[in-house]
């Protein structure tokens, strides 16, 4: 009988330290590797929700940012379609008085583009440059010098050193 206990307890002490093998390790026994990535995995996903936020922020400032300038362009602009309309409407078929008035909105119209910071360029003189000229033909003069602007067809605009339009122009020589 003591040989069965004896096998009797050894197969007891077996069973209770697979027991204690199995328990899972307090929080203080915890691999300092394993704690390491966890709080790693922890900041990655504070990073990648801050950086989502970021890209909606940004993509909504962008979209306020568009709808004030084109408000901003639109209110400047207003005064000339008013100008524009009240000559329409008028019945005189006085000329020069029509021609005055297209005058005076024609000078509106280029004060809104100042305030906007929009200039014209292209006058009859000028030095070429490519980079703000469209030559569609080229002539010889002698009254005039090499590489001149003749004729302007069509004014350039741009908005403070980006060109809206290149002006459409006849050099010479």
């Amino acid at each position: 009988m003591s040989k069965k206990k004896t096998e009797k307890n050894i197969k007891d002490e077996e069973v209770k330290s697979e027991n204690q093998n199995t328990e899972e390790p307090k929080a203080e026994e915890t691999n300092p590797l394993e704690k390491e990535l966890q709080e790693t995995k922890d900041q990655l996903l504070r990073i990648t929700a801050e950086y989502a936020n970021f890209r909606k922020r940004s993509e909504k400032e962008k979209s306020e940012s568009f709808s004030f300038a084109t408000a901003k362009t639109v209110g400047e602009i207003l005064a000339t379609v008013d100008n524009l309309e009240r000559a329409l409407s008028n019945d005189n078929e006085d000329f020069e008085a029509l021609k005055k008035g297209v005058q005076m909105t024609y000078d509106g119209l280029m004060a809104s583009f100042e305030k906007l910071g929009v200039t014209a360029f292209g006058e009859v003189g000028d030095t070429f440059d490519p980079n703000f000229h469209n030559a569609f033909s080229h002539i010889e003069d002698e009254n005039l010098g090499e590489n001149v602007i003749a004729t302007v067809y069509q004014k350039g605009y741009k908005i403070n050193d980006k060109v809206v339009r290149p002006a459409m122009v006849i050099t010479a020589n």
